[in-house]
């Protein structure tokens, strides 16, 4: 399970005053106070004002942002631990705050960030086993979201190639019932040209026949006028 590095932060320099005004450490130390009693939104604001008296102060903006960070306000927090880790110089405050900069990379599955993250946490503090916990688990979990990505791929390019096949099998189905259809139109064409053709031979035969019972009774009646002329 992923942690935060949740350990406040006092600036170690210190602010002449006017009588009567708070420091940023004055805010730092009530914010603190206010942090450990779980009053997230209340150490935000004293957090937020020892920014307004010092902005440069990585401390205030590295509490602000585990503040925020209380308050799943993942974003914004994000905002002020970056901001916080271009002006820290101490390598172990720089490894706290890499390292809650990565379980934020890590609970919004920015996996390769946050991987990073934890590293440059670890380069500033190699002793830090609960980092290198956590680095370990986001290393399996993008493994692992690799190899889902990688069957869900597989997944598609089979279901890809298999409506390939369907359609392509679809078409062959319809070509070849085109092509059926073209057989099955010339073979009643030839059946009906071949009626046709009967038909005509008939007719021509009939024809012949009749006209050779023409010339049978034409034949007949010419022989006939012959033999009444003979008489």
């Amino acid at each position: 399970m992923k942690r935060i590095k949740w350990m406040l932060l006092i600036c170690a320099c210190s602010v002449t005053a006017v009588y009567g005004q708070k420091t940023d450490r004055d805010y730092l130390r009530s914010g603190n106070k206010l942090y450990k009693d779980s009053l997230f939104v209340k150490a935000e604001v004293d957090y937020r004002k020892a920014l307004e008296v010092n902005p440069k102060s990585a401390d205030a903006l590295y509490n602000l942002g585990n503040s925020l960070l209380m308050q799943e306000k993942g974003k914004e927090a994000m905002e002020q631990l970056d901001a916080a880790s271009r002006l820290e110089k101490d390598k172990e405050k720089l490894a706290h705050i890499y390292h809650n900069m990565g379980v934020i990379l890590q609970a919004s599955k920015q996996l390769p960030q946050c991987i990073e993250a934890y590293k440059q946490a670890l380069r500033n503090n190699p002793k830090d086993d609960e980092t290198r916990y956590n680095l370990a688990l986001a290393q399996k979990l993008l493994k692992d979201q690799q190899q889902q990505q990688d069957q869900n791929q597989q997944q598609e390019q089979k279901q890809d190639q298999k409506q390939d096949e369907k359609e392509q099998n679809k078409d062959q189905q319809d070509q070849n019932k085109k092509q059926q259809n073209q057989n099955n139109q010339q073979q009643q064409n030839q059946n009906q040209m071949s009626k046709e053709n009967a038909e005509q031979l008939l007719n021509a035969v009939m024809q012949d026949e009749k006209n050779v019972q023409d010339k049978v009774k034409k034949a007949i009646q010419m022989q006939g006028r012959k033999l009444e002329k003979d008489w």
